[in-house]
């Protein structure tokens, strides 16, 4: 041990037990009185020797006093100290925070006799120094306050964190309280109020729609007072916006009783009497979301959202945490002070999805920090009827929040005081450190899975215990009955005033002129549809020539003395050509005068993807590192002194996690482009559940609108299985009812036109994008300037060759960079009897432009698809279940490859046999 600090700490600890040596002898241990009094006399007659005194006998010892003292004092203080640690670290493992009282097994790092302490020692006089108490106190308060702090019905785990300081305030504000929070009549009254609210909600709806499923908050209706007193502390921390994220278990009791969602509009849900306003549509009751002003106690007003959800569990989180961050981004709010994320969790749903794991990992992003999120894990020490021990290998649920540097508290759902004093200290904690924080509230479910599920069958001990336990707020009232802070007449008025308000919203659902409350998208979507295209007009997305050039000359522009790659200086070359006319625009620079163009006109762009700054295939390149000292610079953050933040940065390495955050932000800005770039398009089915249960969905289920692109690399280049097909056959396949946009541009100014369309217009739907790779690079996938002056994207695009049309005997429609091959093979046979016809817009498909295309030709032309995917793969299944096999009168089939299991062949070789095969049927006699 370090010598120093063995001398500072003994001279603290003796210049305490001198002080009180010299109030009061006796107060002192008697060597430690024999000690001062043969050092200095009496105290009485040593009035002054003061610590001077103590340091000479320390460091100037008679006799060799020092080395009793230093042995003594030291190693009582070091094992002291370590007894101390180890509450704080392992304090939690004895917590009670298990209301339903199963024994926990006791440690024994918090047992003195571990130390070397016996009975005898529990009086001694220790430092309080690294406690926050008192300058020094006996081992036993030391003892009481360290087992009130850390072992009562709060168990925190904190001491995972490195960064001391953090630590420190933790510490102050637990051990300084005994993690307890001082509540006024009022506030107590006001938890008990909700408690009541909770539990009498649960219990009427059991009564009122017997065998409903509801998925009850019995067990756990402490969450409810834990909202309502974190609504309050982030009111007073000026908090404007909180966006909830939570599964359906107490759902309905959160959206009455947090919410204020009219409990006639839940009521009316459970009788269901209007089946004609939701055939095909719609969703049930506990996945539904909800927005509101809630006005807190202190009278500040506190806008809230409910995230709709499905029922994957946990998918919500990310989704919650982009709506937050654009919400920050509209107010500027860039350290999180105005946008709170509050997500609550189920234990077993915590540990183990991994999704929660990815969103965890995103809060200290820079792309996607908001400052810190709550999170509450709504503990029913149950999965369905998976036990803890075969849902999880941790100790606790929350063991996976430990990657974080922030602190995990667990505490007792019944003891609603306790759970006062976290939500607190967690919303202090974000508010003083911007890191998330994760409450673990134990609880229990009282009830099955759902309301028709019979739990004891498979832990019939479990709910035996249940079936004994009374309702939290009952307890709470014995708590608040003995303190003398109500009476039994007062709490049985609020629990009448309650019921009867239930009754009358009752009455009120089921009422013959009933009208629900209207749902709405929200203020920031007014203006925008999602109406069938055929009835949107149809806009021109061409920008002028002057426009254009400018902005090809500020995406050149580096700053002086930053020296630029050597490999791209030659890139920004051509791009000055560009600008000039001498040079068509290849992919990049098409996708770039978009980004630019839309920037300049106000819009916000976000863009992210796992190397979205550089582009997978090393096109994009939005930023510049300085080839000598790797300084950043931005190319599009410096078009215009008034143009709109464009914002491209590289994400984790997720896919569910990244993608459902942009679809989140896309729910909060709807007049700005937000775009996530798949590294290839085949890895975008590792999120397919953000696909299937939100983007896909959300506007059929819960009438909630997004322009979310999504840029999907495709195209079969023979790099196997895994890099070559963006699964476009399965887009397809949730397309209907024009719920979102399929594309397969193949020009760059196709390219520029699209994603201006996608702002550009006031329809609003995810937008899907088969982004090419080769095409990238293509000789004749390049477009002149001009074709960006003028015109929109066109959904198809004719055949480039003057052909004798009434002479073409078979018109080839194909989309993506198939074109080309295509095109280069009837070159080289001279084919002139074969059109070629690109279908850039798949999905929604107008008949009546694909009619257009084709009508030049003869009427005897047959029409031939031709992909590049497996025959039950790609668009043509798709295709020919709409048209059959004729299309409009014509003769319909298709040309793919085989049929497959696997979308593509691992062999390079094999893969240009099969693409040349393709091509060969593609124009071989009939």
């Amino acid at each position: 041990m370090d010598t120093h600090w063995h001398h500072s700490l003994s001279l603290a600890f003796v210049e305490g037990l001198y002080s009180e040596y010299l109030r009061d002898p006796n107060a002192v241990e008697a060597d430690w009185r024999a000690y001062f009094a043969a050092q200095g006399g009496a105290p009485a007659s040593s009035p002054n020797l003061g610590p001077n005194f103590v340091a000479r006998s320390i460091f100037n010892p008679p006799g060799g006093a020092a080395e009793h003292v230093e042995s003594s004092a030291a190693d009582i203080q070091d094992r002291a100290d370590q007894l101390i640690r180890s509450y704080r670290v392992r304090g939690h493992l004895v917590a009670q925070i298990d209301p339903l009282g199963l024994p926990r097994p006791p440690h024994p790092e918090l047992e003195p006799a571990f130390y070397g302490f016996g009975a005898q020692d529990l009086d001694r006089k220790v430092s309080a120094r690294t406690f926050h108490g008192s300058g020094v106190e006996t081992l036993r308060n030391v003892l009481e306050r360290m087992r009130a702090t850390y072992c009562r019905s709060i168990g925190v785990q904190y001491m995972h964190i490195d960064d001391l300081g953090l630590k420190r305030w933790l510490e102050e504000r637990m051990e300084g309280t005994e993690n307890r929070l001082k509540l006024s009549r009022e506030q107590q009254v006001r938890i008990y109020e909700k408690l009541v609210d909770a539990v009498l909600f649960e219990e009427f709806v059991q009564k009122k729609f017997l065998g409903a499923k509801s998925f009850s908050l019995e067990g756990c209706e402490s969450l409810i007072p834990l909202l309502d007193l974190a609504l309050e502390r982030a009111g007073e921390q000026k908090v404007d916006e909180i966006v909830i994220g939570m599964a359906h278990r107490g759902r309905l009791n959160v959206l009455a009783n947090t919410l204020g969602k009219p409990a006639a509009d839940i009521f009316r849900e459970f009788e269901d009497t209007d089946p004609e306003l939701h055939m095909g549509r719609g969703d049930v009751k506990y996945h539904k979301g909800f927005s509101s002003q809630f006005t807190t106690p202190s009278g500040q007003v506190v806008h809230l959202s409910l995230c709709f959800n499905p029922s994957h569990l946990e998918f919500v989180n990310p989704v919650a945490l982009g709506r937050v961050r654009a919400k920050q981004d509209r107010f500027g709010d860039r350290f999180g002070e105005r946008g709170v994320a509050l997500l609550i969790h189920g234990d077993a749903a915590f540990a183990g999805e991994g999704i929660v794991q990815e969103s965890l990992n995103l809060s200290e992003l820079a792309p996607y920090r908001t400052g810190g999120t709550i999170h509450v894990v709504v503990n029913n020490q149950i999965g369905f009827t998976t036990s803890p021990c075969d849902s999880r290998s941790s100790t606790y649920c929350t063991d996976v929040a430990k990657m974080l540097q922030i602190p995990i508290f667990h505490v007792n759902g019944e003891d609603p005081e306790a759970v006062a004093q976290v939500i607190r200290l967690s919303l202090d904690f974000r508010k003083h450190f911007k890191r998330d924080v994760v409450i673990d509230m134990y609880g229990y479910r009282r009830r099955g899975h759902n309301e028709g599920d019979e739990p004891s069958f498979t832990d019939p001990r479990l709910y035996q215990a249940i079936a004994q336990r009374k309702p939290v707020a009952e307890a709470y009232l014995d708590h608040l009955l003995a303190l003398g802070e109500i009476t039994r007449g007062e709490a049985e008025a609020i629990a009448a005033r309650r019921r009867a308000k239930l009754e009358e919203d009752l009455s009120r659902a089921r009422s013959k002129g009933f009208v629900a409350t209207k749902d709405s998208q929200g203020m920031y979507w007014k203006g925008y549809s999602g109406a069938s295209e055929a009835d949107v007009p149809r806009v021109a997305t061409g920008v002028e020539r002057a426009k254009l050039e400018r902005l090809l000359g500020q995406l050149t522009h580096v700053p002086d003395g930053f020296r630029v790659h050597p490999k791209l200086e030659r890139m920004l070359e051509q791009r000055r050509e560009m600008q000039h006319g001498a040079r068509a625009l290849d992919w990049a620079a098409g996708e770039a005068l978009a980004l630019a163009t839309l920037a300049v006109e106000g819009h916000r762009v976000r863009m992210t993807g796992q190397d979205a700054e550089r582009g997978t295939f090393s096109h994009r390149h939005a930023v510049l590192h300085d080839y000598a000292n790797g300084a950043r610079h931005e190319i599009f953050a410096h078009l215009a002194p008034d143009q709109a933040p464009v914002y491209i940065r590289n994400s984790a390495l997720s896919e569910t996690a990244v993608l459902g955050f942009e679809y989140g932000y896309s729910l909060d800005y709807p007049e700005a482009l937000v775009v996530w770039e798949a590294q290839f398009g085949d890895f975008a089915n590792v999120a397919q559940p953000i696909i299937d249960q939100f983007i896909v969905s959300a506007e059929d289920k819960w009438n909630r609108l997004s322009g979310l692109v999504m840029l999907l690399p495709h195209g079969f280049e023979g790099q196997g299985p895994e890099h070559s097909s963006a699964r476009l056959e399965r887009f397809l396949t949730l397309a209907a009812d024009e719920n979102i946009q399929i594309v397969v541009p193949t020009t760059p100014a196709q390219m520029f036109h699209c994603l201006r369309r996608q702002l550009a217009r006031a329809w609003r739907k995810p937008l899907i994008v088969m982004t090419p790779k080769s095409l990238l690079r293509h000789p004749k996938c390049v477009s002149p300037l001009e074709e960006f002056t003028t015109g929109k994207f066109q959904r198809f695009l004719p055949d480039v060759k003057r052909l004798d049309e009434r002479g073409v005997q078979r018109v080839l429609l194909c989309s993506g960079k198939l074109y080309y091959e295509l095109e280069e093979e009837r070159e080289k046979r001279g084919s002139l009897e074969v059109a070629i016809v690109r279908v850039e817009q798949l999905y929604p498909i107008q008949n009546l432009d694909l009619e257009a295309a084709l009508a030049p030709y003869a009427a005897n032309a047959e029409v031939v698809w031709v992909q590049e995917e497996p025959e039950n793969a790609g668009a043509w299944r798709f295709l020919v279940s709409r048209f059959g096999e004729r299309i409009f009168g014509r003769k319909f089939r298709g040309i793919s490859r085989r049929a497959a299991a696997s979308p593509a062949t691992g062999s390079p070789a094999s893969h240009r046999i099969e693409q040349q095969t393709i091509l060969e049927r593609a124009f071989a006699p009939r």
